[in-house]
């Protein structure tokens, strides 16, 4: 039977178009699952109000960031019953660059979760990971039992993890780009029908099981003038800068943290210790940052407490990450942008006397400059951009700076965080 089917894919283009919606559908319910997992862990550990998201709590008293301690001895403990540090688990990122697309199923999903562990107890770290990982391997573990070719297997992980991608934002173009800028790493014509049908699933599928955008519609009513674009390449260069220093900062702490002779089972938990009082600060650090960032940018804030969120947000990911808890920076990244947009335009304000940019516009173009120079993929996060404002002035705008950012850390440091850890993983050998 797999021989017949594996023929008939290999004939007939449609068909494997037909087989890449299917997993596009199979990858958006599993992150609709996967999200709705992590909050609920959150409501319960947290006690948050219904339709509450953790960082967009006002405060959290001391007895209830307890947990976060608590929780990174459950996240070892979790570690240690799946043996998760005797081997090596690979992500879609590593099994597309490195292993033709094979990616193993249990292993992933104790990547999951982990990951669903990491951001349910309120570490600040994305699910992103976690979406991507199960579309990927959904459609890994297909294309295996199929025996595709390279080529096939490799375009139908990408499909898997970009309609992943697709489903938890709302955005199927988005998540076609990421499947092709950070998992496929080319656009090839063979595999643009593929993918862009399987995110085109993963985000009906999601929509139809109630999963909402994470992003809101924030655009202003300012217009993007041409000579805006050379002022927001100046906050792409920031971007990029700030980026480089975010992410070796994670490396600097996860070196510390091994150097100091602290238990490996421990350090999840003192990660946690260290998160309580940049959570007292502002609980806007913990999770991914879903409910801040729309707070912050429907609500408004002063300069002042961007600035202190900023700040905060940075250390918490930084402590989160280099103590050993797992998830990624998408999201983070996304958040930590719109702050660095706002307090752009804002001192542009103050040193000019009077407004030059719009700090709404600012911000958007911030999120995409920031996560491109974290995560990679200009065009995914113009085009998450664009399906979050039906803006195409401002869209202009944020490839401008997404394309400055993109090349300065290509030039200053040569990779984005995931293609990074992919690096230092194969020199170091097993997490």
């Amino acid at each position: 039977m797999a021989r017949d089917a594996r023929g008939w894919l290999r004939a007939s283009e449609a068909s494997f178009i037909v087989l890449s919606i299917g997993i596009g559908g199979a990858a958006g319910l599993l992150s609709v699952v996967l999200g709705a997992l992590a909050r609920t862990l959150q409501h319960f550990l947290f006690a948050l109000p219904p339709n509450t998201r953790l960082s967009g709590v006002a405060e959290l008293g001391l007895p209830s960031l307890l947990v976060l301690p608590l929780s990174g001895l459950i996240f070892t403990a979790f570690g240690y019953a799946v043996s998760a540090r005797k081997r090596r688990l690979v992500d879609a990122v590593e099994a597309n660059a490195l292993h033709g697309g094979r990616m193993s199923l249990p292993d992933s999903l104790v990547i999951s979760g982990q990951t669903v562990l990491s951001n349910g107890f309120g570490a600040s770290v994305g699910l992103e990971a976690a979406y991507a990982q199960m579309g990927g391997a959904v459609a890994s573990v297909l294309g295996g039992w199929l025996k595709l070719r390279r080529a096939d297997q490799r375009t139908l992980v990408g499909a898997g993890t970009g309609a992943a991608i697709a489903a938890a934002f709302g955005a199927p173009l988005a998540g076609a780009f990421y499947a092709f800028e950070i998992v496929i790493g080319a656009y090839t014509p063979s595999a643009i029908a593929p993918v862009a049908a399987a995110a085109l699933a993963g985000a009906l599928v999601a929509q139809t099981f109630g999963q909402q955008p994470y992003l809101i519609d924030a655009a202003s009513n300012v217009s993007v003038e041409t000579h805006h674009y050379l002022i927001y390449a100046g906050l792409g260069a920031i971007c990029a800068l700030l980026g480089i220093v975010l992410m070796r900062a994670v490396a600097l702490v996860e070196r510390g943290t091994r150097r100091t002779g602290v238990p490996e089972w421990a350090r999840p938990a003192l990660g946690g210790l260290l998160l309580i009082p940049i959570a007292i600060l502002s609980p806007q650090v913990l999770s991914a940052g879903h409910g801040a960032l729309h707070a912050d940018l429907a609500l408004g804030a002063s300069l002042e407490f961007i600035f202190v969120v900023l700040v905060a947000k940075s250390a918490a990911s930084v402590v989160s990450l280099g103590f050993g808890f797992r998830g990624g920076l998408f999201f983070a990244s996304l958040f930590l942008g719109t702050l660095l947009g706002h307090l752009f335009a804002g001192s542009l304000t103050m040193i000019i006397g009077h407004p030059v940019i719009d700090p709404r516009n600012a911000a958007l173009v911030g999120m995409a400059a920031f996560a491109v120079a974290v995560v990679g993929g200009p065009m995914t996060m113009a085009m998450l951009v664009l399906q979050a404002t039906h803006d195409f002035p401002l869209t202009g705008a944020v490839v401008a700076a997404s394309l400055v950012s993109s090349t300065i850390v290509r030039e200053l440091f040569g990779y984005s965080f995931s293609t990074w850890r992919l690096w230092i993983g194969v020199e170091k050998g097993p997490r």
